[in-house]
């Protein structure tokens, strides 16, 4: 028998199998098929690579799915190469059910979900993105404008952000979307996604601000797999850590619970608390997203107090607003 004739027929009789059934795992393929695990799973990584197939789960519980027609189909009509070059590189949503859809899929998924014209909303990203540009130099945004608005004394010399959170209309941007499910999650592999797609930045901000102290600043929920932690366990291990603790009373209180600007201020003053004694020349403070400011500018101003740092403090931020004071509730 012709084997490109038998492969197509064992992805026929795949196809078939778990069209009847609505998913499949690759054990009850095997006992159907009577053929190898590795050529069952050669079978399916050909038919999700063709889009026949998805799959869910995570090993062991892994269940295949018959893909869904795809309403991506005729993007290259519908959008012209520049735009989908902006949605490419800028977009990503996350489905109900879990799966990460990037770029042009994701974005015509998000407009089918949420009754838009994609062509119509297409143009009006493309317009969002190009208005933010300016404020993104370089590969960062300036914070400083909206710390120095928010506050009287501002104790960091510089503050950047790494992607604002969300942007109007479309909701939250790809790297604030990694952010929130990689922290809500408490997933390792997505933690280790968002980090390796943030290190080069850091880096580059250690070499250009000559940073020889990095402070994480600590997380007031309480998980089993803290994302600031793991983050602080990839990056350099030849740059010193500044030792910052959250200290709780009889109620820890989040700061993400409180509304007012003057209660996180209370509260980043009286629960952050930089417990070192090195001396350092340049300090970088990394925060997973900014809201009000507040933990960063308090964080500071205690390393300014114990005169820790010799030059100068600067914020770093995976996320942030431009706003005033914005209260980013959900991580």
């Amino acid at each position: 028998m012709n084997y490109e004739l038998m492969l197509q027929k064992t992805s026929e009789k795949i196809i078939k199998y778990i069209e009847e059934r609505g998913q499949a795992t690759a054990n009850e393929l095997v006992d159907f098929l009577a053929i190898s695990e590795r050529a069952v799973f050669r079978q399916l990584a050909n038919l999700i690579a063709e889009e026949k197939l998805t799959k869910i789960g995570r090993p062991p519980k892994v269940f295949y799915l018959i893909k869904e027609e795809s309403a991506a189909k005729g993007d290259t009509i519908i959008f012209s190469e520049s735009t989908k070059k902006i949605i490419e590189e800028n977009f990503l949503t996350i489905t109900p059910s879990g799966e990460k859809m990037m770029g042009v899929a994701g974005f015509i998924f998000w407009c089918k979900r949420t009754n838009q014209a994609p062509q119509k909303m297409a143009e009006i990203y493309e317009k969002t993105i190009a208005k933010y540009a300016p404020l993104k130099k370089d590969a960062f945004i300036d914070g400083m404008t909206k710390m120095k608005s928010t506050f009287a004394d501002v104790h960091l010399d510089q503050l950047y952000y790494l992607d604002f959170y969300s942007l109007e209309i479309f909701g939250k941007t790809k790297l604030g979307q990694l952010l929130l499910y990689a922290k809500q999650s408490q997933d390792k592999n997505l933690m280790k996604e968002l980090f390796f797609d943030i290190k080069p930045k850091i880096d580059r901000l250690i070499k250009e601000h000559n940073i020889d102290g990095v402070g994480f600043i600590p997380p007031t929920v309480k998980r089993k797999v803290q994302l600031m932690k793991e983050l602080e366990k990839m990056l350099h291990p030849n740059i010193r850590k500044i030792s910052i603790v959250k200290a709780t009373n009889e109620i820890a209180v989040p700061q993400k619970t409180l509304s007012r600007l003057d209660d996180r201020v209370e509260n980043a003053r009286k629960t952050i608390i930089v417990n070192d004694s090195g001396q350092y020349d340049n300090i970088l403070l990394i925060d997973d997203a900014v809201g009000s400011g507040a933990t960063l500018n308090e964080t500071a101003a205690q390393i300014r107090k114990r005169k820790l740092c010799n030059g100068k403090i600067i914020g770093l931020a995976i996320t942030g607003s431009l706003k005033g004071f914005d209260v980013i509730s959900e991580i």
